[in-house]
This record gives structure tokens, C-alpha cells and sequence, in this order.
């Protein structure tokens, strides 16, 4: 309860001549915990939990599942803006406080504990430096044993990010359910390795995820050529065309999905190119492509594969504010995240475990 203001002297020793009192703005009110103001007040964590950076109190909490922020565009090929893609999909939101997800009849904060990591040190212009940076604060992350839910960036922060999951995980490996318009993996873009067209192949070729466990779920358009899919081919990468899921129906090709990326690994990375939902319906990401998912479909896939298997990390990439109109592609990447945190919960409240405990 605020104390309400006497005449005299306030408590930094200002002058009170009694406005306060004439003004009706003197009476006791009370002040509300962080987590439950509106959202458009304070900081703006993901709906409103505790931001915690520092690596040495996220340990001390023994966290389930930490938001951390990949503010970085600078491997785009296309659209620009998804360095404002954490802000945007923190932002997206118009509940605060303790939440019930009608899907799944279950309150997830009220089950697990969520916090914001807060963002990488990314600064501008310096791919090498902002990988680096993202790669190590998604592993001190990690290390602690809560679940890192990544907030991009364009995608080529996939890289750094699912390398330091699965170093963490290490003996064990991880698969990779990977949603995109795209197969992003490309061998360069215009000479750059590191760019976002890139991060899948980079992945594979350095050992971190096996070709046989990446799983891809979407894919349609006109990119990538067919040299990219006799890449795909000798390493044993598994897809699924949206073709595919116009005619069997997205449940079936997300159950085959999960069977592949977990044949062999011991937990899956979860990884949302943004674009894999219809343009009609996600319209602020770097390199639209009609003919995609509808949200209800991807949030569905989402809890299904949360409830069914191991989850190591996700990340929510390509995400673009400034072609994002009435902020529907955040708020359909916001609910992306909200999803899985849900279907985490409901795990834990069915007696499941959620966090990692590293060796």
C-alpha cells in the first residue's frame, strides 16, 4: 500500500503546500507488483516476468524457461527490421499477471518458472562478433538448465544458437524441428557463409546437428535450387512440403516430423522462421511466401511437439516490425512462444520434467 503524502515536507525534503490534499491526491493507493501492471508500463519483459541477465542469479533461481533476446539482422538478404524483432514480440501482448491457456486448462506460470535472460550485447554491422556473442549468451543460458526460448533476429542467429544448445546437451545430441517457407540451407549468400539463408547448412557441416535428426516442415516457393536439395539429399535431411501438408493434413506430417528429428537424439530444438505462416496472416518478415500455415495450425504444432518429446530450446526468427502491419506477425510469434511455455506446463503438471539438469 502507498503511503498517501502529509503537508510539509515530502521525503526528499521538497516543499508539500497541501496540493496533494486539495487535489484528492493524498489518499492511499496501491501499488501493484511489476508483473501485474499493464503491459505498457516498466520494462518491457516478455508478459511481464522477471528480468534476470546476469547467468550467476538465473543459476541461483534454477529458472525452467529463460526468454533471451537475438536482436540481429545484419545476415538479411531481403527485408530488413528483425533486429527490432525481440522488442515487437515482447511487446505483443495485452495480458499481464497470471494466465490460463483455454487449450491446454492449465496456468503456466502458476507451474513453471519463466524469466527474461534479457538480450545478446549485439551491436551493428559485425556478423562475426554479434554470432559470438548470441552463441555465448544462449550458452550460459543453457548451462544453468532452463529452457532458452530465443526471440530473433534474422535466422542466421540459429547458428550460433542451436551450437550452443547442443554443446550443452553434450553427450547427448539434439534434432532440430525446423518451420520455414524456406530450407536455408544454402552453401553462402553472395559469398557470405554466415548469412541467413545459411545457418542450416553451417549447422550440419560443423558436426553440431546430424543431417539424418533436421527435420523441415513448410517449404515451398521457388527457393532453394535443386543443387541445394541434392545437398540436402547426400546429407540425409528429411522435409516435408507444404504440399504435403495441404494433403495429408498438418497433424500427420507433424507426428512423421517429430518420429524423424527424434530418431536417435535425445531432445529437440524447435526452431520458427516466421514466414512459414501465410503472408496473408504474417505480413512483417524478411521474405514473404504465399501459400503458408495459418496460426492456428503452427500453434497447434507447437503444442503437440511441447507436450510430446524433450524440448531443448526454440527460437522465433524473421520477424520484421516495420512491415508488420497492427503488429500481427509479433503477436502470432508472441503467441509461438506462449504455446510451447504452455505445453511445458501442462508436461510438468501431468508430472513430466521440463528443465535440464547438465552433468
Amino acid at each position: 500500500m502507498a503511503d498517501a503524502p502529509t503537508p510539509g515536507e515530502d521525503r526528499f525534503g521538497a516543499r508539500d503546500d497541501g496540493f496533494a490534499m486539495r487535489n484528492g491526491w493524498d489518499q492511499p493507493y496501491e501499488s501493484f507488483d511489476d508483473f501485474d501492471l499493464p503491459t505498457y508500463v516498466g520494462l518491457p519483459s516478455f508478459m511481464r516476468l522477471p528480468w534476470i541477465p546476469d547467468a550467476t542469479a538465473l543459476t541461483e533461481r534454477r529458472a525452467d524457461i529463460a526468454i533471451v533476446g537475438a536482436p540481429f539482422d545484419d545476415a538479411v538478404t531481403h527485408r530488413p527490421g528483425a533486429r527490432f524483432g525481440p522488442r515487437a514480440i515482447r511487446e505483443a501482448q495485452y495480458t499481464s499477471g497470471s494466465i490460463h491457456s483455454l487449450q491446454l486448462g492449465v496456468e503456466p506460470f502458476e507451474v513453471l518458472d519463466v524469466v527474461d535472460a534479457g538480450d545478446a550485447n549485439v551491436v551493428p554491422a559485425w556478423v562475426d562478433r554479434a554470432h559470438a556473442v548470441i552463441y555465448r549468451k544462449v550458452r550460459e543460458v543453457a548451462a544453468t538448465g532452463a529452457i532458452p526460448i530465443v526471440l530473433g533476429g534474422d535466422h542466421s542467429i540459429t547458428w550460433p544458437s542451436a551450437t550452443a544448445v547442443a554443446e550443452v546437451r553434450r553427450p547427448g545430441s539434439i534434432g532440430i524441428v525446423h518451420f520455414d517457407a524456406h530450407a536455408d540451407t544454402a552453401n553462402d549468400d553472395w559469398g557470405v557463409l554466415a548469412g541467413h539463408g545459411t545457418p542450416m547448412r553451417r549447422l550440419i557441416e560443423s558436426g553440431a546437428v546430424k543431417g539424418r535428426n533436421f527435420v523441415q516442415v513448410g517449404l515451398r516457393g521457388y527457393w532453394p535450387p535443386v543443387d541445394v536439395f541434392e545437398w540436402m539429399r547426400e546429407h540425409e535431411l528429411r522435409w516435408h512440403l507444404m504440399r504435403e501438408v495441404e494433403e495429408r493434413g498438418a497433424e500427420a506430417v507433424i507426428d512423421d516430423a517429430i518420429a524423424e528429428a527424434l530418431d536417435g537424439p535425445d531432445a529437440v530444438y524447435i526452431s520458427v522462421d516466421i514466414d512459414v505462416l501465410d503472408p496473408g496472416t504474417a505480413p512483417g518478415t524478411g521474405t514473404p511466401e504465399p501459400g503458408g500455415f495459418l496460426p492456428r495450425e503452427l500453434l497447434r504444432a507447437i503444442r503437440r511437439i511441447g507436450g510430446a518429446v524433450e524440448i531443448a530450446a526454440m527460437d522465433i526468427v524473421e520477424v520484421s516490425p516495420p512491415y508488420d502491419h497492427a503488429e500481427v506477425t509479433a503477436m502470432a510469434a508472441n503467441r509461438v512462444a506462449l504455446e510451447l511455455i504452455s505445453a511445458l506446463a501442462a508436461k510438468r503438471q501431468a508430472g513430466g520434467t521440463v528443465r535440464f539438469e547438465p552433468a
